[in-house]
């Protein structure tokens, strides 16, 4: 199986072409092989196909786009399309496509050059480029889809002819890639990185008057084009040729210590600080054992963290969202730990406390310049100076950086380090949808088998085993959530003259479950209050999500409609919705399934907490909101 996309879109199986012949579905096609081993949503599929103007049957119609394209494929190839929320995704190894050949012929490269082997780096790299055939998506009928991401790959394209030749320059290679670098030179005259390299190649095979000619005729086009003078790099070029400073080196024998790397994707020069060396921090925590049912996330994050190429000055984000206490951190600490190879430079970390007072950037910026090697009395006081210091030290590094309990994307922008080859790793209660180009992976509670064998392991499997019917009751009541079943568990191992069934009757009899899901410093309950302060403010003339989630209590409901809120709180449908849709965006509600949003046992009991306070606050009146 072979899917094609670095020129006209094609998918062979078995040295057989399948046509995919309808254009919206090859627009589908192509933003999922652009997506592929990541979800990507109906909502964006529709923005592709319609051009950024989807008709409002378009989610409909999508879905069956898909259907038709699944049957296009045939059996063993539609099996790849996997209906994941709220959306799609195409689930490729790294060779069934030839943009996945491409990124891992750059990721070698990287590895070679990191090791010192430039002639095999540039190796990988001429084949990375061969994999290209044409314009790709040049024959997709969308707009959009080429504006977005055609410009992407081309951006890619360029990225990694240049790094080749670094790499060839490197090894004394002048004279070979002089003919390639005029051909795009005179195709892309604005593209300063191209230049300067074509520059360094005249000047080191005895061109250079032809050098200087080449600087001073893009100089006046920047001018007259774009009204800027040269940058700072291609300026330097110049003075080092004039001053006959960079001569013509003969070739040393390549070591792996003492070559200047190739860097990956978006690099750029070394740090400019001086101090006495730059340290490597390793600040991964231990972390505790993975749950199997989140292996599949696992290795879906850590191949989006160690083979996703990303254009110039961006840095590959992950971000793993889901409600306190289903396993982001530690989901996000064995991804970390998995990669940690990768970040040759060392590991940042920092727990943004996800509660009511989380930690500002500048507080956290404060250790990593200091974590860096910057002694803290020359770290700046003003924000955006450490903003600037951080991205200058880590540009050209390749850092992972660790942010666990974010709450807000603007907690999180100004540690986004400079772009080289980092990555950044965050974990949130929130989606995040605004942090441009992350990848998203919503986790979401156990289901009764990943439960049972959590448990189960806590225990012991024969435990379980002779009172399965009484697990399953403490099970339903932990709602899937991993923190609720450690609890659980734990409290079981610390009595052992309990039965589950004793167990399952306090949970179900309590007068407050959430007391009984408790153990040592671990509850429940704090997740849910930091759900709940996190809870976004809405318009004094909207409803207050935190008034209809303390109706919900008192009304004790399992579920709801966006009309019975309408009802109870005197308001228009769509303003009941958007305070249901806050509650789900904080966790404390379920997303809707035919059309009504639900509350798990957990979500009840804290709902019903807040009622009795409240009715507790308003001197024993019950909540009630006129209708």
């Amino acid at each position: 199986m072979n899917f094609l996309l670095l020129g006209p879109l094609s998918v062979r199986l078995n040295a057989r072409e399948v046509h995919v012949s309808a254009p919206r579905q090859r627009v589908v096609m192509a933003a999922l092989l652009l997506n592929a081993n990541r979800v990507i949503s109906v909502d964006r599929i529709a923005e592709y196909v319609w051009d950024g103007a989807p008709p409002p049957s378009a989610a409909a119609t999508v879905r069956t786009y898909v259907m038709r394209l699944r049957q296009s494929l045939g059996e063993h190839a539609s099996a790849r399309i996997l209906t994941r929320a709220p959306g799609y995704l195409l689930e490729l190894g790294e060779h069934e496509s030839d943009l996945g050949q491409f990124t891992a012929h750059r990721r070698r490269a990287a590895e070679l050059a990191e090791r010192g082997d430039l002639a095999g780096s540039s190796a990988e790299l001429t084949e990375a480029l061969a994999l290209w055939r044409e314009e790709p998506l040049a024959d997709i009928p969308s707009r959009t889809l080429r504006d977005v991401e055609g410009r992407y790959l081309q951006e890619l394209r360029l990225q990694t002819m240049e790094l080749r030749f670094d790499a060839e320059l490197a090894l004394l290679r002048h004279a070979d890639v002089v003919p390639e670098l005029v051909r795009l030179v005179r195709k892309y005259p604005l593209r300063e990185a191209l230049v300067g390299k074509l520059m360094l190649a005249l000047f080191h095979s005895g061109r250079q008057s032809e050098a200087l000619d080449l600087y001073r005729r893009t100089r006046v086009l920047l001018v007259e084009q774009l009204g800027a003078e040269p940058g700072a790099d291609l300026r330097e070029v110049q003075r080092r040729i004039l001053s006959a400073h960079d001569r013509p080196r003969t070739p040393a024998p390549v070591a792996p210590r003492a070559a200047t790397p190739v860097a990956v994707a978006g690099s750029a020069p070394a740090a400019p600080w001086k101090g006495p060396g730059r340290p490597s921090p390793a600040q991964l925590p231990s972390v505790p054992p993975l749950l199997s049912a989140h292996s599949g996330a696992l290795a879906r994050v850590e191949h989006f963290l160690t083979t996703r190429a990303l254009p110039a000055g961006t840095v590959a984000t992950a971000v793993i969202t889901g409600r306190g206490g289903v396993g982001k951190s530690v989901l996000a600490l064995h991804t970390a730990h998995a990669v940690r190879e990768c970040a040759v430079h060392g590991q940042l970390y920092a727990d943004l406390g996800g509660g009511p007072r989380p930690l500002t950037a500048r507080t956290v910026l404060l250790r990593f310049l200091a974590d860096l090697g910057v002694p803290r009395g020359e770290i700046p006081t003003e924000e955006s100076e450490r903003e600037s210091l951080y991205r200058s030290l880590t540009s050209g590094r390749r850092l992972l950086v660790v942010l666990d309990n974010a709450q807000s994307t603007a907690q999180i922008r100004p540690l986004i380090p400079g772009s080289g080859g980092s990555r950044l790793l965050v974990t949130s209660r929130r989606r995040l949808a605004d942090l441009e180009g992350a990848h998203t992976l919503s986790l979401g509670p156990l289901d009764e088998a990943g439960s049972l064998e959590l448990l189960g392991s806590i225990v012991g499997p024969a435990r379980v085993g002779a009172e399965p019917r009484a697990a399953r009751m403490v099970l339903t009541v932990c709602a899937g959530l991993p923190l609720a079943i450690r609890i659980s568990g734990t409290r079981l191992l610390e009595r052992p003259h309990w039965s589950i069934g004793d167990f399952a009757r306090r949970l179900t009899d309590a007068p407050r479950l959430l007391d009984e899901l408790c153990a040592g410093d671990l509850g429940v309950r704090p997740c849910l209050d930091a759900d709940h302060a996190g809870l976004r403010r809405t318009a004094p003339t909207a409803v207050d999500p935190a008034e209809v989630f303390t109706a919900l209590g008192a009304a004790e409901a399992c579920s709801i409609s966006s009309g019975r809120v309408a009802e109870l709180f005197g308001c228009s449908e769509a303003k009941a919705e958007e305070a249901l849709d806050a509650l789900v965006e904080a966790n404390l509600l379920g997303a809707p399934r035919a059309g009504r949003y639900w509350m798990d046992a957990l979500l009840r009991a804290y709902a019903g907490e807040r009622a009795q306070e409240y009715t507790v606050q308003q001197r024993g009146r019950p909540f009630m909101r006129a209708g």
